[in-house]
């Protein structure tokens, strides 16, 4: 190693570096000139009454002003659902009110709303999975009202709407944040509470009451997305901790019917009854009806909004990258329970948390340095994935060229000497290195003698490290500004890869590192 470590005892995580996350996320989100708009549109239409005429003509005001949000109120109220009921067709709002409910319309209303500020961009694909578990979860959250003594328990229906608001908006403005999180609950180890807390710092739920409370929305309707305890719940004891189990159990039904269709008599359902059929008084038969009102209320509210069946395919590929090189990004390997004869530790995954959460507690207590910062990092990636060289080259501006600064393992001091080379290559577009840093793209390379991945390493490598067999790069791009990399190696063949987990907990301590470097 170049530089000695200096172990340190890490501080406390406070709640000040979780504001900050969140902070930030905030800005993000109500910074934007339409999100201010839901907000205000969000906020109006919650504060709406409807205890007496006056909240229902206000109501019927705010659905006119919107010419979409009527037609799809009128086609809501015309669906097979409803036009049963009332015999003839729906031509009016005040009729449509009085036909589904006000707090039906209400709650329909808001959903909308979220659909038309939030179904569209670049991930449409993620962002309509997280609105339609929003959309269906209301729907829950209407079903148990009904069912419930309390007054006012309308509002449930709107707690359980929010309560996936979180990870929507995660999935439209962070979500790249948003995939790693899926990865890492994809692969079976974390919840999406932990897995949420990892990435962002503050779990969806925090995220989902923060916004919330920001929009001025009633507290009751904030405290419904507290997360709940483990194992099975006992009867609420007040109407405030009721509205929590339904704006939880919503969200959990409307996960199972979106990943299950007909789930009655599943293990998921049993272990939804054995979780809440104590809270609520629900038996198997109760809840099997419940899924079936559900589905079809989520059919007619997509039919209102001609809300077409999903493409669940969302290709995620870097343009500018050979093919060679798209296949060995980090999201490439699949996850191998067996030996690694490269020398990767199998508990790899457990390495890369517990390196997280220090380099994560380290940034927290205020006053970590860059280099500690780096330090750490590197030192997580050469122990956690069993590499025998580890550097991070930074860019010389002065002689343009990039050069290993720190680094462990074996001959470190030789080998961080020598790895250097010109920022602007001779050949850019055949230089591995660089081809990565352009397109910010972080590669496993798992065998560096296959032909296509031989033919774009520089001469500078195939000289300074012929024995190395795989390797990992990391490029450190804050805006366009290119700032170095990560560099790691074997003398081994990786063919286990990095499974999806694995490259989440990865690029989570790169952006400590982006971080520490952005703020100077």
């Amino acid at each position: 190693m170049a530089d000695a470590v200096t172990p340190s005892t890490p501080a406390p995580q406070d709640e000040q570096a979780t504001r900050r996350v969140r902070a930030a996320l905030m800005q993000k989100v109500n910074g934007e000139e339409e999100m201010f708009a839901l907000g205000s549109a969000v906020a109006r239409v919650v504060e709406l009454a409807s205890s007496d005429d006056q909240g229902t003509h206000d109501l019927a005001y705010f659905v006119l002003s919107d010419l979409a949000l009527t037609q799809r109120i009128l086609r809501l109220s015309n669906t097979v659902q409803y036009r049963t009921v009332a015999g003839t067709v729906v031509t009016t709002v005040s009729r449509a009110i009085a036909l589904l409910g006000f707090d039906n319309v209400k709650t329909t209303a808001l959903a909308m709303l979220l659909v038309d500020t939030l179904d569209n961009g670049a991930h449409a694909g993620a962002v309509r999975v997280e609105l339609e578990a929003s959309l269906c979860a209301s729907l829950v959250g209407r079903e148990m009202a009904r069912l419930s003594f309390y007054q006012g328990a309308e509002e449930a229906a709107i707690g359980a709407l929010f309560k996936n608001l979180g990870a929507l908006l995660v999935a439209s403005h962070e979500h790249e944040r948003y995939r790693e999180i899926r990865q890492i609950v994809g692969a079976g180890k974390h919840t999406p509470a932990q897995a949420s807390q990892l990435i962002l710092g503050c779990t969806y739920d925090t995220l989902s009451a923060a916004v919330l409370a920001e929009w001025k929305i009633p507290d009751v309707i904030v405290r419904a997305q507290a997360a709940l305890p483990a194992g099975t719940l006992k009867v609420a004891a007040n109407r405030g901790e009721w509205m929590r189990q339904v704006a939880s159990f919503s969200l959990d039904v409307a996960r199972l019917l979106a990943k299950v269709p007909d789930p009655s008599g599943s293990a998921e359902a049993r272990a939804l009854l054995a979780r809440y059929g104590a809270a609520f008084e629900l038996d198997a038969a109760a809840l099997d009806k419940l899924f079936v009102n559900v589905a079809e209320g989520m059919r007619g509210l997509m039919e209102s909004m001609n809300l077409q069946p999903l493409a669940r395919a969302e290709p995620e590929e870097a343009d500018g990258l050979p093919n060679v090189l798209l296949l060995a990004t980090l999201d490439a390997g699949e996850e191998d329970e067996g030996t690694h004869p490269s020398g990767k530790p199998k508990n790899a995954r457990e390495l890369l948390l517990a390196g997280v959460q220090d380099v994560t507690q380290l940034r927290a207590a205020g006053n970590a340095r860059l280099n500690d910062v780096i330090l750490a990092v590197l030192e997580t990636l050469y122990s956690a994935l069993g590499f025998r060289f580890a550097t991070v080259c930074l860019k010389d501006a002065r002689q343009n060229l990039y050069r290993a600064r720190v680094s462990f393992g074996e001959e470190s001091t030789r080998l961080q000497a020598g790895f250097s080379f010109p920022a602007a290559g001779a050949n850019p577009g055949r230089d591995l290195f660089l081809l990565a840093l352009e397109n910010d793209a972080d590669l496993m390379i798992s065998d560096a003698a296959a032909p296509k991945i031989r033919e774009l390493l520089p001469a500078w490598h195939r000289t300074l490290l012929p024995d190395a067999k795989s390797f990992i790069v990391l490029p450190l791009v804050v805006g366009k500004a290119q700032l170095g990399f990560f560099y790691a190696d074997r003398t081994s063949t990786a063919p286990e890869g990095v499974p999806p987990d694995e490259t989440a907990l990865i690029r989570a301590l790169k952006r400590q590192v982006l971080a520490a470097l952005a703020a100077g």
